[in-house]
């Protein structure tokens, strides 16, 4: 890694010289221990957000009862080691230590490594029949460093645009042993989709333990059987749509699914009634029927730089309302309401995407929401809206090294200049943008983007989109540097360089700069995994779930019996701290199962010629749970 210029220094200083500590999660080492395809075992562990990057470790390796040290010196460059061909038949237990100011810590992290593992960690899932898997978040419900897995279980859903009645919405929260916490149904009165159910799961209250938050309504049911409203009402009219009747949001306990805090959604569908007419309805979202007015987003954001928050949104192509709330004393509290309706918020109506991100953009130590088009600030007000209008992707990082903060890519969903468009995320400015054009049978402007580095020819992070005539891979300053481009889904860090690899559904590809093509390096589907999500084409989630700095895929089996949790085996001389202890990433993680799912981010550069980044400035929060 170097430093590529005295404006990349300056980028990191900006990015990491805010005030106070943030409060994190308490994380184990995370250690794990995978068979590669070459008989041996690659071993992986996290260096912490509170560590240093001289932290050196040793590994143990206990065989039939007897235990022997695998590092002649310690370990200082990497958080991985790789145990050469091993005897596949045999049971190991693993075990890393910390050195801690010149002395072995204890205790330790084990792993226990089966004989015949498998090259992945296999979760089974208790599925009702008719549901499938699909979208997860994660979450450390017991408090213990290790993290829980919440599935969304979906039956039949249905877009916005299309009429028709849906199942249930149907979570699941799961140990990483496989054991089964708890079942949540939130029943007939909220329909299924990817634009209704957005669910939270963070540690809300600060007491080292997540909650799970969900919109709810009448009849939903907790993990403990205690219905939510009135069981015995069905709000659902002839076309399946929900217009009417009581709206709910609703606080979890993480553990036991148990609902801890309901108040009444906010914004509800129509201020002064809970029957409102279709012509009520059209006047104040756009449509009657249930479209525009039931678009919903989410996410988590440290508003004060001190507590998270939890911030439910409802729409985007027309009225947008944003309320934050905090769950203090396990009761939801209400920080603040945006209206686009509100005077002088007009600029920021019909701003909004399928999706959002959260970043400290203007460096105050404080949480502002990327609300596509717009940016709402942490006090509530109004940041800046570029007016460039509704899209389906965004990407917010350290796009380009040689400016400072953070930059944003993302698309214009109609066919107009912005097809393409790259703004600084602290002032909205417009930094460079490209045209859409409409061609054949094309129906809107592009509806996909990416902003990864993935090309090492180029400082920063490479863009590119999804049809509309704009064709090609751009680099960070606009110019076009291939002309074929990659698939535009997601993007997840694998191999052992600093670049981010292609993932698209369950497979992971190189980018082969040289050649403008695709090098296949995973494919889930040889382990009878798929994606989700239709054309969207997502596993249920990538994240840094445990290991070093890399990050997981979470996919499901065909089936959906059960989920398979992928970590790379390629060995890396590259140490990062767990990108979970990111504040950025963390986020980025409760909100990428919303709408349309988006890749995290990191708040620094991470890609070729990154400077090492200094330790988050984070302080951990510990469960008093034994």
């Amino acid at each position: 890694m170097k430093i590529k210029t005295a404006i990349t220094q300056l980028s990191f200083f900006f990015a990491l010289a805010a005030s106070a500590q943030r409060p994190m999660e308490y994380l184990d080492r995370g250690l794990v221990a995978t068979p590669d395809n070459n008989g041996d075992v690659f071993i992986s562990w996290r260096l912490l957000g509170t560590e240093d990057y001289k932290q050196g470790f040793n590994l143990y390796k206990t065989t039939n009862g007897k235990t022997a040290r695998l590092n002649k010196t310690s370990i200082i460059a990497t958080t991985n080691f790789v145990d050469r061909k091993i005897d596949s038949t045999q049971s190991f237990r693993y075990t890393v230590k910390a050195i801690i100011n010149g002395k072995e810590e204890k205790q330790g992290a084990s792993f226990n490594y089966a004989a015949h593992a498998k090259p992945y960690l296999s979760i089974p899932l208790q599925t009702p029949a008719g549901y499938s898997a699909n979208d997860a978040s994660v979450g450390d419900m017991d408090g213990d460093g290790e993290y829980e897995i919440v599935i969304h279980l979906v039956g039949r859903g249905r877009d916005n645009s299309q009429a028709g009645t849906t199942t249930s919405p149907i979570f699941q929260c799961y140990k990483l042993n496989g054991t089964l916490l708890w079942e949540i149904n939130l029943g007939k009165n909220i329909r299924e989709g990817a634009h209704y159910t957005q669910f939270m799961v963070y540690d809300l209250d600060g007491d080292g333990k997540a909650e799970i938050a969900m919109k709810t309504a009448d009849g939903s049911i907790d993990a403990k059987g205690n219905v939510i409203g009135d069981s015995t009402k069905d709000y659902r009219n002839d076309k399946g749509y929900i217009l009417s009747g009581p709206e709910f949001l609703t606080v979890f306990n993480g553990m036991t699914g148990e609902a801890i805090s309901t108040v009444s959604y906010d914004p509800p569908r129509y201020p002064t009634s809970l029957n409102p007419t279709t012509e009520e309805l059209k006047a104040m979202w756009g449509d009657g029927y249930g479209n525009r007015m039931d678009r919903f987003l989410a996410c988590i954001a440290y508003l004060d730089g001190k507590h998270p928050s939890l911030v439910m949104c409802r729409g985007y192509y027309t009225r947008t309302v944003l309320a934050a709330w905090d769950l203090q004393g396990k009761k939801l509290i209400k920080r603040w309401v945006f209206d686009s309706n509100d005077e002088g918020n007009k600029p920021y109506a019909g701003q909004g995407n399928h999706n959002l991100s959260v970043a400290d953009v203007d460096n105050d130590g404080k949480d502002e929401i990327v609300y596509g088009q717009m940016t709402i600030d942490d006090n509530g007000k109004g940041l800046y809206s570029t007016g460039i209008g509704h899209a389906d992707a965004m990407h917010v990082s350290d796009l380009d090294p040689s400016r400072p903060g953070l930059e944003v890519f993302s698309t214009q969903e109609r066919f107009d200049d912005a097809g393409a468009n790259f703004r600084d995320a602290r002032t909205g400015e417009v930094i460079w943008k490209k045209a859409s054009v409409k061609a054949g049978n094309d129906g809107e402007g592009p509806g996909r983007a990416c902003a990864l580095d993935i090309d090492p020819r180029y400082p920063g992070f490479e863009c590119w989109v999804a049809g509309a005539g704009i064709t090609g891979l751009f680099d960070c300053k606009g110019n076009k540097i291939a002309e074929n481009t990659p698939p535009c889904n997601m993007g997840i860090y694998w191999d052992g360089d600093e670049l981010s690899e292609i993932l698209n559904g369950v497979t992971i590809s190189k980018w082969d700069y040289t050649n403008s093509s695709m090098k296949e390096i995973f494919n889930g589907k040889n382990f009878d995994c798929v994606s989700n999500n239709g054309t969207k084409s997502n596993p249920c989630l990538s994240v840094d779930l445990f290991g070093d700095w890399r990050e997981e895929i979470i996919c499901r089996t065909a089936d959906s019996k059960e989920l398979r949790i992928f970590t790379t085996t390629i060995p890396t001389n590259i140490k990062l701290h767990t990108l979970m202890h990111n504040p950025q990433y963390r986020l980025s993680i409760a909100w990428q199962n919303v709408a349309y799912n988006q890749p995290p981010h990191t708040s620094f550069y991470l890609g070729q010629g990154m400077q090492m980044p200094p330790k988050p400035n984070i302080q951990i929060i510990r469960s008093n749970a034994k």
